[in-house]
């Protein structure tokens, strides 16, 4: 054999054997998708996209973008239905909030509310959402099923957000501009109190048995506590500076509080309104999300640029996964195996994987890939459903 064939046959060996090895490598390091559940389910997220004007949808499915959707001017807030399938867009700059059919991914109707509304909360059954109008210090009651609003309900001054009860029977609304709490009754949609609490309150956090309310109170490093049934200000519990975020495990035990300038999150037990701790987490910590078996809590940390995995059992960061630029808000996808996380200044929306780990990959996070959307996304829902034969 020739030197020049011999070669000539190493050089065909390696066009053959490195493809053949990235697909090795490949198939060793990557995750399935979504579970086929049929050819009927879907599953889709919906970003708003505060400077596009837009909605961008995400089929969970293959991690692609199906749909960018035209909505109202400045869209900030976002609420899946939780007994159709209909999504809700609320749209800051135009006073509006526009229904989506989450089965074509198209607006069927726009609707208009009162001036600078944020956030929907949308009632257990479907039929009623609430949209807290900043400007206008009205709650707006949506009919959803009419698609009209049938009262519009003074508050305080400066609403930031209305949330309905587990129950639908509570409505609380935060009024950032005089620090105090409007509670509703949500049946009768009275005001049944004015509660003062701590100063510009902002996020709400309703237990699972509707008996309390937690609200944090920014310009104070406070949280206030307000129990339901008397209408009462049961305390104010100090956490750290410029508490932004709320999130409760699903057993309602535990609240865990993002201080955005304290770099840490406060976790305060429910039963006892006491702060049993605070722990750093990252450079301003922004929202949080917690997985249904109550084991580990997401936080996106705006300003290292990271997402910090923290196992709630023993109160520690496992890991910290880098993402994109400013990531804001968080969602999990139904089956909890992966996370969405919106990164706010690169306008993308990074997919975190959770998997078992294996030997050459330990590490049980990691990067699946980055999703183009809008300008400053803002806000995240994640719909999923199958759809019916007609």
């Amino acid at each position: 054999m020739t030197e020049n064939s011999f070669r000539l046959k190493r050089l065909l060996l390696a066009i053959v054997s490195v493809p053949l090895l990235a697909a090795l490598v490949w198939w060793y390091f990557h995750e399935r998708q979504l579970t086929n559940l049929g050819l009927a389910y879907r599953e889709y997220a919906y970003v708003t996209n505060g400077k596009s004007n837009t909605v961008t949808v995400i089929d969970l499915r293959t991690f692609q973008p199906a749909k960018t959707i035209r909505v109202g001017t400045e869209p900030t807030g976002v609420a899946a239905n939780p007994r159709k399938n209909e999504v809700y867009v609320v749209n800051t700059g135009s006073g509006t909030v526009s229904f989506m059919d989450a089965e074509s991914n198209s607006v069927t109707a726009t609707l208009a509310v009162q001036s600078k509304p944020f956030f929907i909360s949308v009632d257990g059954d479907g039929k009623r959402g609430y949209v807290a109008n900043s400007a206008a210090n009205t709650v707006s009651v949506i009919d959803l099923e009419r698609r009209t609003v049938t009262q519009s309900i003074r508050v305080g001054v400066g609403p930031g957000l209305a949330r309905v009860s587990p129950d639908g029977h509570y409505l609380i609304v935060s009024n950032r501009g005089d620090d105090t709490a409007s509670l509703i009754d949500a049946q009768t949609l009275q005001t049944r109190a004015t509660v003062a609490v701590c100063h510009q309150p902002e996020d709400i956090a309703i237990l699972p048995d509707n008996s309390k309310a937690f609200i944090a109170c920014s310009g104070s490093g406070q949280v206030a506590v307000i129990d339901l049934k008397s209408g009462k200000l049961l305390t104010l519990l100090d956490v750290g500076k410029t508490p932004v975020n709320l999130v409760l495990k699903p057993d309602g035990g535990e609240l865990m509080v993002s201080n955005f300038d304290s770099d840490n999150i406060s976790v305060i037990e429910t039963t006892t309104n006491e702060v049993s701790g605070s722990y750093l987490i990252g450079t301003h910590p922004s929202r949080g999300v917690v997985t249904s078996d109550n084991s580990r809590l997401y936080v996106s940390n705006f300003g290292s640029n990271t997402v910090a995995v923290y196992d709630i059992d023993s109160g520690k960061v496992i890991t910290a996964v880098p993402v994109g630029s400013h990531p804001d808000a968080l969602a999990l996808s139904k089956s909890e195996n992966y996370l969405l996380v919106l990164d706010s200044q690169s306008g993308d929306v990074t997919v975190i994987q959770k998997r078992k780990p294996k030997k050459l990959e330990p590490s049980e996070y990691s990067l699946l890939t980055m999703i183009p959307v809008g300008v400053q996304p803002n806000n995240i829902v994640v719909k999923s459903f199958s759809v019916v034969a007609r």
